[in-house]
């Protein structure tokens, strides 16, 4: 699927289903009118009903000295200059009885995606939405248990995650200022509980916005190609950080981390890909990770990164 195959489908106000690996090199687009041909469930839905249930993931701990081995070689990148902030992730063996259909239909999430016996994410993270003219994103950074005393004040106040999040806010400022106008941050660091299942977790956020203007669908292919692959995710400066990223993190994130969305024939919404559960020859894996700049600390990061691994 090309670019100005894209742009057409959305120009002809033609619904279709918007997949993107990280790298957005392989790129699935779906008439929705088409869907029933393929193995595909997905369902977008903000204001979901939260339904409880018992199930977890049972995990096999990634190698701490693995995971520390590749932190500190991201340290020693951002002391030379080539990064500020890194999207460190890494794959964890996870085991459930649960096949990826039952664990789709169990999640509750925002954003809910399971591609055929491949893979399922089940997100809370916004890409863009498109909407009235308006291009929005809602960067996601600093996550804490809820359970803390005094946790809404402890992730406000510190100040790697404010870092952290003042970094992944002004990238994903200037992705926006490249397709829209006027793009101004409409929210910073705003709290919102996630239930992960086995506890609540705090997620800080912020709201950033721009005029895309009134002629964006014939032009929605070339604003996915800018914007790719999600800052959120990867890190700034983005082009030495993908390189980066791709020689430290030595596994493929394949569909991890990209995207998926819907235009329905009016407005674009699309959920990062995160929270994610890939099918195996030899089991499932969980990937998830989380963001590192010089004031990490790589015994917090492994933990976030296994807080990480929930069925929410």
């Amino acid at each position: 699927m090309t670019i100005n195959e894209l742009n057409r489908l959305a120009k002809d106000r033609v619904p279709f289903l918007f997949i993107s690996d990280f790298l957005a090199q392989n790129i699935k687009v779906i008439p929705l009118n088409e869907l029933y041909l393929h193995d595909i469930d997905f369902c977008i839905d903000e204001n979901y009903k939260y339904k409880k249930h018992s199930e977890f993931f049972e995990k096999e701990s990634t190698d701490f000295n693995s995971y520390k081995e590749k932190f500190e070689n991201i340290i020693q990148e951002i002391k030379s200059g080539n990064t500020y902030l890194l999207n460190l992730t890494a794959p964890t063996e996870v085991k459930s009885d649960l096949s990826l259909k039952e664990i789709y239909l169990l999640a509750n999430a925002h954003y809910k995606l399971r591609y055929k016996d491949k893979f399922v994410c089940f997100s809370p993270e916004k890409f863009i939405q498109i909407k009235d003219n308006k291009i929005n994103a809602y960067p996601m950074k600093g996550t804490i248990d809820a359970s803390l005393v005094d946790a809404k004040q402890k992730i406000l106040k510190n100040e790697k995650e404010m870092a952290e999040h003042i970094m992944v806010v002004d990238l994903l400022r200037n992705d926006l200022s490249i397709v829209a106008n006027n793009v101004k941050v409409q929210k910073f660091r705003y709290v919102q509980e996630i239930d992960s299942g086995e506890k609540k977790l705090l997620q800080v956020s912020s709201h950033i916005s721009g005029d895309i203007g009134d002629d964006w669908r014939e032009n929605l292919g070339n604003i996915l190609n800018s914007l790719l692959p999600a800052g959120s995710i990867s890190g700034t400066p983005k082009k030495s950080t993908l390189e980066i990223i791709k020689k430290t993190e030595a596994y493929d994130r394949g569909y991890f981390s990209g995207i998926f969305g819907i235009f329905d024939g009016e407005s674009f919404d699309s959920g990062v890909m995160i929270r994610f559960v890939q099918k195996t020859k030899n089991g499932y894996i969980y990937k998830s990770g989380g963001g590192i700049t010089l004031d990490s600390d790589a015994s917090d990061e492994y933990s976030e990164l296994l807080d990480k691994i929930y069925l929410p």
